[in-house]
C-alpha cells in the first residue's frame, strides 16, 4: 500500500492537495473520503489507508484549502473553536464543487478502475450524502453528520445507496432530527440510518474519549456492506478461509498460515484467552503451540457456514481424542486419551483479501465432562450430548430442567 499527497486542479478556481492512498494491489474501485471540521488529521489519513488495504483508492481532498490549507487541529478548546470557525466560514456551493472536482481526478487516475463512493464524518458526512444526492457518486456512507436534517428535499430525491450512523447521545443530531432524516429518505430503499444505542458525537472515531469499538465496529461493517456492494471489489472469503484452515491443518505451517494474514492479526481463543496479538506474538504461537500440538485425529464435523461481506461465522463439531496436551483448548492437563466431541463456532474477520482476527468459541465445561476433570452432578453442564444435539436436533431437551419433563402438555 502507498500513499501521497497529490493535487486536485478545481474547475474554474485554482487546486486544491488531496491526500491519496492506494490498495497493495495497486488499483480498485474509488472513494472520495470527506473530512470532519479539524482538517485532513493523521487520524483521517489513517481511515484513508484502512479502507485502502480494503483494496480501494481513497482520496481525501483538504476542503479547507480556501481558508487554511492542510491544517491538522486537535481536540483541544482553542483547535476546537478554530475548527468550529472555518466550519462557519466555509462556503457549502465551493465545497460540494471541489468534491466534484476530487471525484473527477479519482475518476481519471489510472488506479481507479470502477465506480466511486463517498465516505464522511461529521461535516463530511453532511457533504458525502450531499454528493450522492447531486448524482457526483454511485452511494455514500455518513458518520454523524451534523445538520443533514438541513437537506431534506435533496434527501428525497436521493436514490442510490446511503448508509447513515448516528450516535443515540449526539447533541447535534437529536432524535427529531434524525426522524427527519429517515423520513426524508424513506423512498430510497437503498438507504438505511443506523442510531447506536448509548454512544455519542465521534464514537467511530479512536483519538476520542467517546470511541466505542463495539459501535464502531458494527458500523464499519455495515458501511462495508454498501460499498462492496455497489462499488466491490470483491472476495471470496469462504476460500480465503479455506486456503488459512489448509496452512493450519493440513500443511501445518506456520509461516504459511502467517502470510494469509494482516501484518497486525490476532487471534483469540475466547475460553481460556490463549492466542496472539501482532505479527511477532501469533506466529510463535501458531509455530510453538498451536499447530504442532493438535491431536492426530482432530477434524471438524460442519454443521453450518455464514459469509459475511467482511467475516466468517464456522459452526462445526470439534472432534479429537486427548492424546497429548492440547494447549490452545486445555493448557497444562496432561493427556487423559478421552475421546471429545464440542460444538465450536469461529467469527472470522477479514480485511481485503487477508484474514484480520478470529473469535473461536467452545463450551469448555463439555470438554472437561468428556475428559474426566469436571463431575456434572448437580451442575448445569453437559457432555458429548451437547454435540450430538447440535447435529441432531431432535434428541432429548431440557434433561436439566426436571420441573419441564416432569409436566404435561396441556
Amino acid at each position: 500500500m502507498t500513499n501521497e499527497w497529490i493535487t486536485v486542479q478545481c474547475a474554474g478556481s485554482g487546486a486544491m492537495e488531496g491526500y491519496l492512498a492506494l490498495p497493495p494491489k495497486g488499483r480498485g474501485p474509488g472513494i472520495v473520503l470527506c473530512q470532519e471540521i479539524f482538517g485532513v488529521t493523521a487520524g483521517l489519513r489513517a481511515v484513508a489507508d484502512n479502507l485502502a488495504q480494503e483494496g480501494y483508492v481513497v482520496l481525501v481532498p483538504d476542503l479547507f484549502w480556501r481558508l487554511q490549507p492542510r491544517i491538522e487541529l486537535s481536540f483541544s478548546k482553542e483547535d476546537v473553536a478554530h475548527a468550529r470557525d472555518l466550519a462557519k466560514r466555509l462556503d457549502q456551493q465551493l465545497v460540494m464543487d471541489d468534491i466534484r472536482d476530487a471525484v473527477e481526478t479519482l475518476k481519471n487516475h489510472p488506479a481507479c478502475q470502477g465506480q466511486i463512493g463517498t465516505v464522511g464524518f461529521c461535516l463530511g458526512g453532511r457533504l458525502s450524502v450531499l454528493a450522492a444526492a447531486a448524482g457526483y457518486v454511485s452511494c455514500a456512507v455518513a458518520y454523524y453528520p451534523v445538520a443533514l436534517h438541513n437537506h431534506l428535499e435533496k434527501l428525497a430525491t436521493t436514490q442510490v445507496p446511503v448508509v447513515v450512523h448516528y450516535g443515540e447521545l449526539d447533541p447535534l443530531s437529536p432524535a427529531p432530527a434524525i426522524e427527519a432524516v429517515v423520513e426524508a429518505l424513506s423512498s430510497n430503499r437503498e438507504a438505511r440510518v443506523h442510531v447506536y444505542d448509548g454512544v455519542d458525537h465521534g464514537f467511530a472515531d479512536t483519538q476520542r474519549a467517546v470511541y466505542d469499538a463495539p459501535a464502531a465496529g458494527m458500523a464499519y461493517s455495515r458501511s462495508l456492506g454498501v460499498l462492496r456492494k455497489v462499488l466491490g471489489p470483491w472476495y471470496d472469503l469462504n476460500a480465503l478461509w479455506e486456503a488459512h484452515r489448509a496452512c493450519e491443518f493440513v500443511t501445518r505451517d506456520a509461516d504459511a498460515t502467517m502470510a494469509t494474514m494482516v501484518p497486525e492479526p490476532y487471534v483469540n481463543h475466547v475460553p481460556t484467552l490463549i492466542g496472539g496479538y501482532g505479527q511477532i506474538e501469533l506466529h510463535r504461537f501458531y509455530r510453538d503451540h498451536f499447530i504442532p500440538n493438535n491431536p492426530a485425529d482432530m477434524h471438524t464435523i460442519p454443521i453450518s457456514r455464514t459469509v459475511g461481506v467482511d467475516r466468517v461465522v464456522n459452526e462445526g463439531i470439534m472432534c479429537f481424542t486427548h492424546d497429548r496436551e492440547v494447549e490452545w483448548m486445555l493448557p497444562g492437563i496432561p493427556p487423559t486419551g478421552r475421546y471429545v466431541e464440542v460444538p465450536l463456532v469461529g467469527i472470522i474477520t477479514f480485511k481485503g483479501d487477508k484474514l484480520m482476527h478470529e473469535h473461536i468459541y467452545w463450551d469448555q465445561a463439555s470438554v472437561l465432562v468428556q475428559i474426566g476433570l469436571l463431575d456434572p452432578a448437580g451442575l448445569p453442564v453437559a457432555g458429548r450430548e451437547s454435540a450430538q444435539k447440535v447435529v441432531d436436533p431432535s434428541l432429548p431437551a431440557n434433561a436439566l430442567l426436571p420441573q419441564f419433563t416432569h409436566q404435561k402438555d396441556a
